[in-house]
């Protein structure tokens, strides 16, 4: 998957509005607007369609998939949130269409429809009342079907987001070494795929006198980080964690830990999240951002 479409894919793990901090670390407008980031992060987890409300991952073959709750389906939902016979999804080399099935009722975009593409690029939801389906294609071609319903138990239950308290000393100024053009990264992800993804460079930051740096995949100009640390055996989601840094207008490039975030999997499984590149794991603890829930309620 090329690294914008990475990045589409897992934009509603957590990101809010990307506006630069405001105020020195440690100061009233730092902690205020982290605190704002911090609400949106959480508001935008549990919105329709989000990673709370996935509840199925159907890897669609070639031709016609039949989806329904019915058993002879090939792809069966639960029947809580599906007609036994919903329709059929077509998977041809470059295109995905759904045809609906008669009586039944889906619509996209406010409209209802009886055939219609779906888009592959992590945007295209058609819904069903509470059901709602998306289709994504990972790097081998082969097209994916996410289902979601948002009366989810796993989102009605959601407690919250649980971070760490601000902690302005892991909040580093950094110096950023862009890579040649047409670099890659490679990225794993939990499922063994591998993918190449454009690398925009190397991001280095002193923490406790000693000189550290994270490979950064590009999005624009942006940088998105996909990094672990020793939290993770205690703290933390223990694949490891995101952060996604703002190409900064005055060219003084930082590191806020304060602002990482979980991936997808770590509240869903319906999801295949991508894994840090070795370089990307730190041996010292960086106590700040997002904990993991599970975690915390054992501590």
């Amino acid at each position: 998957m090329a690294a914008r479409m990475l990045l589409a894919a897992l934009a509603v793990a957590a990101l809010p509005a990307l506006a630069a901090p405001a105020g020195a670390p440690g100061s009233k407008p730092w902690n205020d607007d982290l605190a704002a980031w911090r609400a949106k992060a959480d508001k935008s987890l549990r919105k329709d369609n989000g990673w709370l409300t996935l509840v199925g991952r159907h890897v669609l073959r070639y031709g016609s998939n039949s989806v329904g709750s019915a058993a002879g389906n090939d792809v069966v939902l639960d029947a809580s949130v599906a007609p036994a016979h919903l329709g059929v999804v077509y998977v041809g080399e470059r295109h995905v269409r759904l045809d609906v099935a008669q009586g039944v009722s889906m619509m996209r975009d406010g409209m209802r429809f009886s055939s219609a593409p779906l888009t592959t690029d992590g945007d295209g939801w058609v819904s069903n009342g509470r059901l709602a389906l998306q289709v994504i294609r990972r790097d081998d071609g082969q097209a994916v079907l996410r289902v979601a319903d948002n009366q989810a138990p796993l989102r009605a239950s959601f407690a919250g987001r649980v971070w760490f308290d601000p902690n302005a000393s892991l909040a580093l100024p950094a110096t950023f070494t862009p890579y040649p053009k047409g670099t890659k990264v490679t990225i794993v992800n939990v499922l063994n795929e591998i993918s190449q993804e454009d690398a925009a460079g190397n991001i280095a930051f002193t923490l406790n006198g000693v000189r550290y740096s994270l490979d950064a995949v590009d999005d624009d100009g942006n940088l998105f980080i996909i990094f672990r640390d020793a939290t993770s055996a205690d703290a933390t989601y223990p694949p490891g964690r995101f952060l996604y840094i703002e190409k900064p207008k005055d060219g003084r490039w930082s590191v806020d830990f304060n602002r990482a975030y979980n991936p997808p999997c770590a509240f869903s499984a319906y999801t295949s999240c991508p894994l840090p590149p070795k370089q990307n794991v730190l041996a010292p603890r960086i106590d700040a951002g997002e904990k993991y829930r599970a975690r915390a309620k054992q501590g």
